[in-house]
């Protein structure tokens, strides 16, 4: 069951928009945990983005693959954006879906990412396609798991490549801004003295 249900958060968010007080004040007032009123505001945003449907609980199970995983935290990683308004921008009503998704990337990189989720499916039969525990691993199975390995690693330094070159670029443009300053005020010292 949801810690929250529809009713109460539609009631909340009602609340904010008609002017009853700020995020802080009514998380406080309906006993919403956090100092800043931080879920206050995620709801909030939810429900101007995707109107009462952003409050409601998704029931369907949402599958994203791994390629939209990654594409999601290239832009994350790439971006000054938060997990709230790249969720918004993605129509993901979740946020703290896309933060598990970066921890499990830093953390177990692409292998993190296509990870089913749940417990795994109860065996029928359990001699059915059981491996023997004494029985050699083929090569060829060594060979593709190698393979698929070295593609994770060359997928997680293209990322990161990526994100160095904006991060560079960043602190060029800051740099020129910088000097640039440093210029006009030049050129202004020297005037005035004159």
């Amino acid at each position: 069951m949801a810690k929250y249900s529809f009713e109460f958060k539609l009631t909340v968010v009602k609340s904010y928009l008609d002017g009853a007080g700020g995020y802080k004040f009514l998380a406080k007032k309906y006993g919403i945990p956090g100092k800043s009123g931080s879920q206050l505001k995620i709801w909030v945003a939810n429900y101007r983005q995707f109107g009462e449907d952003g409050l409601i609980r998704s029931k369907k199970d949402n599958h994203y693959s791994v390629q939209f995983k990654i594409d999601t935290i290239e832009l994350y990683l790439t971006t000054e954006i938060s997990y709230q308004q790249l969720a918004l921008k993605l129509k993901i009503n979740n946020p703290s879906l896309i933060a598990n998704w970066v921890r499990a990337f830093h953390a177990e990189g692409i292998e993190g990412l296509s990870k089913p989720k749940g417990r795994p499916a109860k065996m029928k039969n359990k001699n059915t396609n059981q491996l023997n525990k004494n029985s050699p691993i083929k090569s060829t199975d060594k060979n593709s798991e190698r393979i698929k390995e070295l593609e994770n690693q060359v997928l997680s330094l293209e990322i990161q490549n990526a994100f160095l070159k904006e991060l560079r670029s960043l602190q060029t443009e800051e740099n020129q801004n910088q000097t640039n300053q440093l210029q006009k005020l030049s050129t202004d010292s020297e005037k005035n003295s004159n």
